[in-house]
């Protein structure tokens, strides 16, 4: 059954937070809304704006007065983490999983983390992109650079947590919303990432990975990840595998 966008705001007994960072992205936001809202799923849809120059305000203004999703509009640019966090005072469903504003992920594989992840609220679930799908195909990557960052990152993760992650650095984190809200989160940026993995792992959750499928962007079509970022991920992976974990948590 596809889900009526007319009727969005309506849903009841909604099952799944989405949580939309956006800078600038009025190119593909739309998109991106439009395959979210016909998912055959009862979905708790909010866009934050960080601080965008763009339309991007005036698209999610427009979302939120004809599908009834929930709109946050910052008015200065304060780096990815602190969208999620500010989109996360909003979450009111049982599971949460951040989406990027562009297109290089797919709404469809949200089903595929659920299915993993329902009943069982001692694991996370990460969407995967080195993963290979049922039938062997392996997503295609842009920039090498880009590739083995991630396989650095994802293997210092490994070294340090004593995980088994291929992916470390994928968007697609699926967590029990009780859960993202009990970490004590403090980054502000793209080193969100690491430090989510960093303290579901130090708080005893376990970390599944299902394969997704995706499809990168360059640089010149948006891409705002940098080299030094995953420097910056290494660091904070780091940082919190030695901190004291009462504060991991909220107090």
């Amino acid at each position: 059954m596809i889900i009526d966008k007319k009727n969005i705001g309506e849903q009841k007994d909604q099952m799944l937070s989405v949580i939309i960072p956006a800078y600038n992205e009025e190119k593909t936001l739309s998109q991106v809304l439009d395959r979210i809202l016909l998912l055959p799923l009862k979905l708790e849809v909010i866009v934050v704006s960080d601080g965008s120059k763009d339309r991007t305000p005036e698209i999610i203004k427009e979302y939120k007065n004809k599908y009834g999703i929930i709109g946050i509009i910052l008015n200065e640019n304060c780096g990815k983490g602190f969208a999620i966090r500010e989109g996360l005072r909003y979450a009111t469903q049982p599971y949460t999983i951040i989406q990027d504003a562009d297109l290089e992920y797919y709404p469809e594989d949200y089903e595929i983390l659920l299915n993993t992840i329902q009943g069982n609220n001692s694991i996370v679930v990460y969407g995967s992109r080195n993963l290979p799908d049922a039938q062997g195909h392996k997503n295609p990557f842009k920039y090498f650079r880009y590739w083995l960052g991630g396989k650095l990152v994802t293997y210092f993760t490994n070294i340090l947590y004593n995980a088994h992650l291929t992916d470390e650095a994928t968007c697609y984190k699926l967590f029990p919303t009780e859960l993202l809200k009990k970490m004590n989160l403090q980054c502000k940026g793209f080193d969100f990432c690491p430090e989510v993995t960093a303290k579901t792992v130090r708080l005893g959750y376990k970390i599944v990975e299902v394969p997704i499928k995706y499809v990168p962007r360059s640089i010149n079509e948006g891409k705002k990840v940098r080299a030094w970022h995953g420097f910056e991920a290494m660091l904070i992976l780091l940082k919190f595998r030695f901190i004291t974990k009462r504060k991991l948590f909220n107090t």
